[in-house]
């Protein structure tokens, strides 16, 4: 969907909300208050999202659509059952425990209104939070499975803290299509984030708002793979900044950070280096000692020290970086598992592979509860999880996770993006060392491919790539 189509179906979203509001207001006006009932839902869901959400029990589970349901169980279920036929899907049939008191999330009966007045439909807003619950096979069926749902309560602490986190990260201060955009990136929907930052820029003209624009521009092109691209844009709202706003001001380290970032990728650590302490120069002057944006600073220097080699340095900026995280921020939030994914890297390269992969696992359990099941950090861990089972000889584990990683990455990455080329190569090393050497060609021949078109002809991971395709023609 386009941006244009976006904005109007934005009336009709609107509207739709604004019914089930009036009707849920009607209909639980008081002489229902305490009475917890029971709605069903049954779908398919591919077998790796059904995975994924055995894993998170009693976790959080967000339905991004609006979400119809049924008081007939029996309608549902044929739903489920029709599912669990495709061999690609897991048929589910969602049992949702609702208390209209503990919750002022809409939803409503629209039997009286519904095209389908038997099915004694309740429709639910978009974006319902649920707590998940048991997880139990149907009838012996391995491929049909009960999932017992909780709708959240407002005083739901977890989901509290969470939300209000992510509401202050994606606000600044915007207008509400500035923060459309900045949640559809943290969605890791960039494509459909692009075409709104155009079109909001085609509709300003104060300088501002056009390096805010900018920035958020970079920051889908670096989320893309695209650094060039990502630079270019970093630095046209650098260039604004620094002719409109003071040498202290935060939007100048924001700058300066993310900057950093795009030459780490590049593999130019310098360069990199230098752009991240000078984010960190602002951010001490203008922040509080405890605020995230420090720990983000200190977590980005170490990654930079990690790639030059300096360990102790490095681990030493990443305890500074979780320190501050878990000082301000809630026990979910995915910069908390960005922190513990950064130190189990660093733990990696000083051969320590317990501890590494202890912290990897941490990154993993906390970011399977606040990302969407295909978002590419999701990818990344599994990556990371793989190398680890890779450099302790369990080829057999490290295949499956580069295998998960891999699967993700070509759901939510463009296909010349740099991490598929790490994901390939990976795995080519897996099969190279189990003697499969067939197959460890064809993922390094298309790790070189990607590379030739994501990375600079210098970078150092496609000059490994390289080398690796051309030790493996030898063996063939």
């Amino acid at each position: 969907m386009d941006a244009d189509m976006l904005v109007r179906m934005g009336f009709f979203i609107n509207d739709l909300h604004r019914d089930i509001q009036r009707l849920h207001s009607k209909q639980f006006d008081g002489h229902q208050v305490g009475t917890t009932f029971t709605v069903y839902r049954g779908q398919g869901l591919l077998k790796e999202d059904f995975t994924e959400m055995t894993k998170t029990k009693g976790g959080l589970l967000s339905f991004n659509n609006f979400l119809s349901t049924s008081k007939n169980r029996n309608v549902p279920l044929v739903f489920a059952q029709q599912a669990a036929t495709n061999p690609d899907l897991v048929g589910v049939l969602f049992v949702m425990s609702i208390n209209p008191t503990d919750s002022t999330t809409p939803f409503a009966c629209v039997s009286d209104v519904s095209y389908f007045h038997t099915e004694d439909e309740v429709l639910f807003s978009m974006h319902t939070i649920f707590r998940i619950g048991d997880i139990q096979p149907m009838d012996g069926n391995n491929r049909l499975y009960k999932v017992n749902l909780i709708l959240t309560s407002d005083n739901d602490q977890h989901l509290r803290t969470l939300t209000d986190r992510i509401r202050q990260e994606t606000s600044s201060n915007s207008t509400g299509w500035f923060k459309l955009g900045r949640l559809l990136i943290k969605m890791g929907q960039f494509k459909k984030a692009q075409e709104v930052y155009e079109v909001l820029l085609h509709q300003t003209t104060d300088e501002s708002k056009k390096a805010l624009i900018y920035h958020q521009q970079g920051l889908i092109k670096y989320n893309q793979g695209e650094y060039q691209e990502a630079l270019a844009y970093y630095e046209k709202a650098l260039a604004i900044y620094q002719k409109t706003l003071p040498s202290n001001d935060i939007n100048l380290a924001n700058s300066y950070n993310d900057i950093g970032l795009v030459y780490n990728n590049m593999g130019d650590y310098p360069k990199a280096l230098l752009s991240h302490e000078k984010a960190l120069v602002i951010r001490q002057q203008s922040l509080p000692s405890d605020h995230p944006d420090l720990g983000m600073s200190y977590n980005n220097i170490g990654i930079v020290y990690d790639s030059m080699g300096d360990y102790p340095k490095a681990l030493l900026s990443h305890e500074k970086a979780l320190a501050i995280r878990q000082q301000s921020l809630p026990s979910n939030h995915p910069s908390l598992g960005a922190s513990y994914n950064n130190i189990g890297v660093l733990y990696k390269n000083m051969g320590d592979y317990p501890k590494a992969l202890s912290s990897y696992e941490k990154a993993l359990a906390i970011k399977q509860q606040s990302l969407p099941s295909n978002h590419p950090d999701l990818g990344a861990s599994y990556n990371n999880i793989g190398s680890v089972y890779y450099n302790m000889g369990d080829y057999s584990k490290a295949l499956s996770n580069y295998e998960k990683a891999l699967e993700i990455q070509q759901q939510s990455l463009p296909s010349n993006h740099p991490d598929l080329g790490a994901s390939y190569n990976n795995i080519g090393l897996v099969y190279n060392n189990m003697g499969h050497y067939s197959k460890a060609h064809s993922f390094y021949e298309h790790a070189v491919q990607n590379g030739q078109q994501s990375l600079p002809t210098n970078h150092p991971d496609l000059q490994q790539w390289r080398k690796n395709l051309e030790n493996i023609k030898k063996k063939l």
